[in-house]
């Protein structure tokens, strides 16, 4: 029997919307795959998906579906650009309630199936602190806290970070400054965030990069694309190929199955919490 390879499990997330969150999960996603690896981009937010809609993919089917008995987890994966596997929402997660503990099980067995063919499973979520966004940051290995240079950005990243390590005991955060004019700038915003968490939190925080703003962004935006597949010799783009590269030498989990059962177990969990 072949050997599983163990799956990176990483949530995308900030503390305020508005800051390009779900721009960067799906740049990541295609640059990773352009690493070779073998990418599914999870849309972790449950009541206002929109990974399909930006990728232009128009989903006719959704989790949802899946969780209802009506088609398979292969009959709900889209194929995204540059091989990346899209996995769109159940947007409002009513039926996630109704999921008996067998229903449950077997959920969790779909993931943990395709998780043979999976290096990396990128979960978008939903921006801020609510149960939902909380749950499935829990359940990743690796959590990726985008912000911008505002200060409202700023102040929210910072309480998104105190919830998760104090309530929560989630002591490891990876920080990515997006929209930024240059690299100074997105290092200087990572030091304004390191400053207020190291006065109070026991939390680790790692710089990823920075990714600048550059009008091909809002151009790939427009065209429903991935500024990494339609404008791959932007400034942008190439900021998300150097990250994706720091990305891919982030330690791996030691069990190849137990982070994605994990995960799925939770994302359950955080789908009943937003509907109770």
């Amino acid at each position: 029997m072949a050997s599983i390879s163990p799956v990176q499990v990483i949530a995308v997330t900030s503390g305020k919307g508005g800051v390009g969150k779900t721009v960067v999960a799906v740049n990541l996603a295609l640059a990773l795959a352009g690493l070779g690896r073998r990418v599914m981009l999870l849309d972790g937010d449950l009541a206002m998906a929109n990974i399909d809609v930006m990728l232009g993919l128009g989903a006719e089917r959704t989790l949802a579906d899946v969780l209802a008995g009506n088609c398979g987890l292969d009959d709900v994966v889209l194929q995204g650009p540059g091989g990346v596997r899209v996995v769109p929402a159940a947007s409002g997660a009513r039926g996630m309630v109704r999921l008996s503990a067998q229903q449950q099980a077997g959920l969790v067995h779909i993931f943990d199936r395709h998780a043979d063919q999976l290096d990396v499973l990128l979960v978008d979520t939903a921006s801020g602190i609510d149960d939902t966004a909380i749950g499935l940051v829990r359940a990743a290995r690796e959590v990726l806290v985008v912000l911008c240079d505002e200060p409202t950005s700023i102040a929210d990243a910072y309480a998104l970070i105190r919830l998760l390590n104090s309530d929560y005991g989630v002591s490891r955060f990876r920080i990515l400054a997006n929209m930024v004019v240059g690299p100074r700038e997105g290092r200087e915003l990572f030091a304004k965030l390191l400053r207020l968490t190291e006065q109070s939190l026991a939390a680790t925080l790692q710089y990823v990069g920075a990714v600048p703003w550059d009008d091909s962004l809002r151009r790939a935006v427009q065209r429903q694309a991935a500024v990494c597949e339609a404008f791959p010799r932007s400034k942008s783009a190439t900021a998300f190929r150097a990250i994706a590269e720091r990305v891919d030498g982030w330690p791996l989990p030691a069990n190849p199955r137990g982070n994605v059962e994990f995960f799925v177990e939770h994302l359950i969990r955080a789908a009943q919490a937003k509907s109770a």
